[in-house]
C-alpha cells in the first residue's frame, strides 16, 4: 500500500505515541521550563523548511541541556581540523551519568581482558550498558542527522515513558553531534547566502573541511585529520563502545534510507557475528520505520564493508559497526520528486519496486528537511530499543570476540609481523610504529637477536603479535590485499568494490614486513612492549660543521623546505659519500651550521649524520620553488590531499584557481605549477562531460569560470619561459595532444609532447583496476628518484597509461617509472593486468627550457602512499633548464 506523506507524518506521531514519547507524563516534562525545546533556542523548529542551524548554535543548545537534565553530560574529546572543539553528548539515565567512568573501565575490561574469570566477567555484565556510538552528518552537506541531534536530545532527556528510561537504563547513547564541525559550518553559511535566490540550494564551493573533504570517511586507517583521530580515539583506546553507527545521507531519486546489512563483498578478516548483530539491528530497523509508515527503507544495497578506512573501520576492532544513508533534499529546501525519477543502480536493487531487500517502496512526491529528520529520529530510536532489548547478549559478544581473536590469534598463522628497524626510510618505520599504537595495536622490540623461518632478526627490530583483540585489523592493515571474488551468479559478472581495494600499511609506507607463520615460545619470551611513542631522534651538539639528512627519509624533504624558508643555505650532495662511518646516498641534504637550524633538527623522527669539522664534499645548492597548486571549486578532494601534504612537509605553495590563470602572469610569479587530478572539462570550461556531453554543475556561476583559451596561453607562456608543470591523473589530458605557444600576434607555435595516452585501449581489452597498489619499475639516478628503491608500489585505478614518441625539435623525454612484465598487481584487485606489461606510468618531458612530469597516478593518494611521495618532491626540486 502506498502512503501519502501526510499519512505517513500521522502514522510517525502515532508511533511515537506508542513509545511514549506523546505519554501525559513525558507532555508534563516537555513543558518543563527549566529544558528548553529546540525551538525555543533555534527559532524554528529543526527540520523546517529553508532553516540551518550552525554548529556552535548546535552545541551551545547541547551544553544548555547539559546544564539542565542530569541525563546528558557532554565531553570535549579533541579539535577539528580548524581548531573548533568537538564533544561527545553522552545521554543515558542519571545513575548511569553519575558512573560514567565505571563503565567505561567495564567496556575496556569486556573489550580488551581474555582471561577475565566466569565470576568476575559475570559481574561486568550484570554492571555494563551497552554503549551505542552515533556519529553524524561526517559529510557537511549531509545535514540531516545533525539538524535532527537536537530533538533527538531533548526527547530523550525529557520523556518519562517507562520504556524509553528502559532504553537509557540500559543503553548509553553517544552522540558526535557531528562529525566535521568546520565543514558544517561551512555549508550552512553558503546556504545562508544563497538562501532566497536562484542558486538556494545550490552545491558549495570546494571542500566542507580546511583539506579534503568527503574523503573524511577514507581517512580511518591513516588517522591524518585531527577530527578523524579524534573520533578514532574512542574505539581504539578511550570508551570502547559495542555499537557505532554512521550517519550519511545519499542521493534525492532513489530509496528513502538504507539500513544494515550490507551488500557483499565484505571482510574476510571480521568475524561472522559481527555481521549477524548488524543484521539484528538492520532488521529491527527496517520493522520499526516501515511500521510507523516511513516508506523506501532498503537494506542490502550498494553499501560494502570490505575495505577500512571510513569510521566503520571499527569492526575490525571488535565493534558492531553500521551504516545508515538517508536520501536527501538541497541542503535545506525541499525537492518534489517525480515518480518516474524514482531510481536504484548497483548491486542489491535492480529495479525500483517492492522487493525483499525494500518491502515498502516511498511513491514519490515532496520530500523535505522535516523528512529527513522523522526518518532520523526513528532509526535511533530503533537502535536503542535493540541495544536495550539485547544489553547482556552485546555485551558477552563484546568479550567472547575478545577471547576468540586472541585464542585465533596463537592457533591461526599468521602469528607476527615483524618490521626490521633497518629500513630504507626510517621515518616511515617510526611513523608506522606510532600509528599502529594509536590504532590499539600493541608493538614489541626483541630484546636480543632471534632466528624464525629461517630469518635472522635483530635486537630492536618490531614485532607484532596477533593474539590481540583486534587480530582483524592487524592483520587487514599488515598483509597484502587479496579482493575476495564473489559473483551475482555462477561464472557471471563480478561484484565490484564499493572503494579502494589496497591498504597495506608496510606496501603503502615502502616499510619492509615480514609475516611469520610460525608461533615460538622463545620468540615471545624475547618481546618487550613499546609503551611509549617510538622515535630515533639523536641529540644534536651546540656546535657542529654540517648535519646531514638523508634522502631517504621522507622527513628529511620536511626539513629542507623548512629550513629554506628561513633563508638558510641547503644543498644536496651530488654523488654517494661515506661520512662518519655511513653511506650517505646521491641527493641527500647538506645543512651549514647555523643556530636557526637547531628546531628543525630536534623536531625530526630520525637524527642526522653529524660533521664536526669541514668535509670537501661536493653538493648543489637548492633554491626555494616558487608553487602554485591548482585547485577547482567542483569539491577537489585531490587538490585538497595535495594541500594537506604540502602543509605537513612544510612545502609553501599559492592555491590557483581556473579562473585565475588569465589574469595571472604565470611565468614572473611562479616557478612549478601543480596539477592534481582534476578532469580536463573542469579545469578548462567549468563543466562535467560524460560521454562526450557537457553538464552544467550545480555551482553559482562565479565559482565555474575554467582556464579557457586566454589561461591556457598563460600557461603555455609559463612553460616556455622555463617553468615546470607537474599533473596526475584527470589532469594530465591537458598536456597531451596538440597545443600552442603564442609569443606574440604572429609568432606561434604549435607543438605536441612526444606522450599518448593508451588507456582507452586497455580498457576495451578488459583492464579493469579499482584502485590497486601495482608495482613501479624506476629509473634509476635520476632527479626524480633519488631517494627511492628501484621498485615501488604506486595506487593505480587504470588510467592515464603512457606511451612515448621519439621527439621533434626543442622537445625531449624519459621514461622515469613503467610497470614490470609481469607480477605487477602488489595489492588489491585488478582484471587483465597483463595489459599493463610494459606500459609507462611516470614521464618527464622537456619542451624548449620547460619541463613537464606526467603521472598516471596520485603520488600522495589520499596521503596513504607515503613510498610514493619522494617522486614529488623531487618533482618540485627539479633544476631549472638553461
Amino acid at each position: 500500500m502506498k502512503i501519502s506523506l501526510t499519512a505517513r507524518s500521522v502514522i510517525l506521531t502515532l508511533f511515537f505515541f506508542l513509545w511514549g514519547s506523546l505519554s501525559p507524563q513525558a507532555t508534563a516534562a516537555q513543558s518543563s521550563q527549566t529544558v528548553l525545546t529546540p525551538a525555543e533556542h533555534f527559532g524554528f523548529k529543526p527540520g523546517a523548511d529553508r532553516m540551518l542551524f550552525t554548529y556552535e548554535e548546535l552545541i551551545s543548545y547541547l551544553q544548555k541541556l547539559d546544564a539542565a537534565s542530569p541525563r546528558l553530560k557532554m565531553i570535549e574529546i579533541g579539535k577539528s581540523q580548524l581548531g573548533k572543539p568537538m564533544y561527545i553528548a553522552f545521554i543515558t539515565s542519571e545513575e548511569n551519568i553519575n558512573r560514567l567512568e565505571r563503565l567505561k573501565e567495564v567496556n575496556r575490561t569486556l573489550a580488551l581482558d581474555p582471561s577475565l574469570t566466569e565470576s568476575g566477567r559475570a559481574a561486568l555484565l550484570d554492571d555494563g550498558k551497552v554503549f551505542v556510538l552515533a556519529a553524524l552528518s561526517m559529510h557537511a552537506d549531509e545535514v540531516g542527522p545533525a539538524q535532527a541531534a537536537p530533538l533527538i536530545a531533548h526527547e530523550l532527556v525529557t520523556t518519562q515513558d517507562p520504556q524509553i528510561t528502559k532504553w537509557l537504563d540500559d543503553t548509553v547513547y553517544m552522540m558526535i553531534p557531528t562529525h566535521n564541525p568546520d565543514g558544517m559550518d561551512m555549508v550552512v553559511e553558503h546556504y545562508r547566502k544563497y538562501k532566497g535566490t536562484k542558486y538556494e540550494g545550490s552545491a558549495m564551493p570546494g571542500v566542507y573541511h580546511k583539506y579534503i573533504g568527503h574523503d573524511n570517511n577514507r581517512d580511518y586507517v591513516t588517522l591524518s585529520q585531527e577530527d578523524t583521530r579524534a573520533i578514532a580515539r574512542i574505539y581504539n583506546l578511550e570508551w570502547f563502545p559495542q555499537v557505532l553507527v554512521d550517519k550519511h545521507q545519499m542521493w534525492t531519486t532513489g530509496p528513502r534510507y538504507f539500513v544494515p546489512p550490507v551488500h557483499d563483498p565484505i571482510s574476510e578478516n571480521v568475524d561472522a557475528g559481527i555481521w549477524n548483530w548488524t543484521k539484528v539491528f538492520g532488521s529491527h530497523m527496517i520493522t520499526d520505520m516501515t511500521e510507523a509508515g516511513l516508506a523506501g527503507v532498503c537494506h542490502s544495497y550498494i553499501f560494502d564493508d570490505y575495505w577500512p578506512g571510513s569510521t566503520q573501520t571499527c569492526i575490525w576492532k571488535n565493534v558492531i559497526g553500521m551504516l545508515t544513508e538517508l536520501a536527501s533534499v538541497k541542503d535545506a529546501t525541499p525537492v518534489f520528486v517525480e515518480p518516474n525519477e524514482l531510481a536504484v543502480y548497483g548491486k542489491g536493487l535492480s529495479e525500483y519496486k517492492m522487493s525483499i531487500n525494500m518491502p515498502s517502496p516511498w511513491p514519490g512526491g515532496w520530500w523535505r528537511l522535516a523528512d529527513m529528520v522523522e526518518y532520523e529520529i526513528a532509526s535511533t530510536m530503533s537502535m536503542l530499543k535493540t541495544a536495550s532489548l539485547y544489553r547482556r547478549q552485546i555485551l558477552e559478544f563484546q568479550n567472547d570476540l575478545c577471547r576468540r581473536e586472541v585464542k585465533r590469534g596463537t592457533t591461526l598463522p599468521p602469528f607476527y609481523y615483524v618490521l626490521p628497524q633497518a629500513q630504507r626510510d626510517q621515518g616511515e618505520l617510526v611513523g608506522l610504529v606510532n600509528l599502529l599504537r594509536e590504532h590499539g595495536v600493541r608493538v614489541y622490540r626483541l630484546s636480543k637477536a632471534a632466528a624464525l623461518e629461517g630469518k635472522n632478526f635483530q635486537a630492536g627490530d618490531f614485532v607484532v603479535p596477533l593474539a590481540q583483540p583486534f587480530r582483524p585489523f592487524i592483520k587487514e592493515v599488515m598483509e597484502k590485499q587479496e579482493y575476495p571474488v564473489r559473483r551475482y551468479t555462477p561464472g557471471g559478472e563480478v561484484i565490484k568494490p564499493y572503494d579502494i581495494t589496497t591498504w597495506s600499511l608496510p606496501l603503502h609506507r615502502g616499510v619492509k614486513s615480514h609475516e611469520i607463520n610460525t608461533r615460538s615460545d622463545d620468540f615471545e619470551s624475547l618481546l618487550l612492549e613499546v609503551n611509549q611513542d617510538f622515535t630515533l631522534k639523536k641529540d644534536i651538539p651546540a656546535g657542529f660543521w654540517a648535519a646531514i639528512l638523508s634522502v631517504n627519509n621522507n622527513e628529511s624533504f620536511k626539513a629542507a623546505f623548512q629550513a629554506l624558508k628561513l633563508g638558510l643555505k641547503v644543498e644536496r650532495l651530488d654523488k654517494q659519500e661515506n661520512l662518519a662511518g655511513e653511506s650517505i646516498p646521491k641527493g641527500s641534504f647538506l645543512f651549514r651550521h647555523d643556530p636557526r637550524l637547531k628546531p628543525i633538527l630536534e623536531a625530526l623522527t630520525v637524527g642526522p649524520v653529524i660533521l664536526t669539522e669541514p668535509s670537501d664534499l661536493k653538493s648543489t645548492p637548492l633554491r626555494l620553488p616558487r608553487i602554485a597548486l591548482v585547485e577547482t571549486y567542483f569539491h577537489d578532494m585531490d587538490a585538497g590531499w595535495t594541500r594537506f601534504v604540502l602543509d605537513s612537509y612544510s612545502i609553501p605553495f599559492t592555491v590557483l584557481r581556473p579562473g585565475d590563470f588569465e589574469k595571472t602572469d604565470l611565468a614572473k610569479s611562479f616557478d612549478t605549477v601543480i596539477f592534481p587530478d582534476a578532469e580536463k572539462s573542469i579545469l578548462m570550461e567549468g563543466k562535467y562531460k560524460v560521454r562526450d556531453e557537457y553538464q552544467v554543475a550545480d555551482y553559482p556561476p562565479e565559482y565555474t569560470k575554467g582556464i579557457g583559451k586566454t589561461g591556457m596561453e598563460k600557461l603555455m607562456a609559463f612553460l616556455d619561459s622555463g617553468g615546470t608543470i607537474i599533473s596526475w591523473g584527470g589532469s594530465t589530458p591537458l598536456f597531451i595532444g596538440k597545443l600552442e605557444i603564442a609569443r606574440g600576434k604572429e609568432d606561434k607555435e604549435e607543438f605536441q609532447l612526444p606522450v599518448q595516452d593508451i588507456s582507452e585501449s586497455l580498457q576495451k581489452s578488459g583492464l579493469y583496476c579499482p584502485s590497486a597498489l601495482m608495482k613501479t619499475l624506476l629509473l634509476e639516478d635520476h632527479p626524480l628518484t633519488l631517494g627511492l628503491p628501484r621498485e615501488i608500489g604506486v595506487v593505480f585505478n587504470g588510467n592515464p597509461v603512457f606511451t612515448t614518441s621519439v621527439p621533434i625539435f626543442d622537445m625531449d623525454r624519459r621514461v622515469i617509472g613503467k610497470f614490470p612484465e609481469k607480477n605487477i598487481l602488489m595489492s588489491g584487485y585488478c582484471e587483465k593486468q597483463e595489459t599493463l606489461a610494459d606500459k609507462t606510468n611516470l614521464v618527464w618531458l622537456k619542451k624548449g627550457k620547460g619541463q613537464v612530469v606526467l603521472f598516471a597516478f596520485s603520488p600522495i593518494f589520499r596521503a596513504s602512499i607515503q613510498a610514493a611521495y619522494k617522486l614529488l618532491f623531487n618533482a618540485l626540486l627539479l633544476q631549472k633548464i638553461g
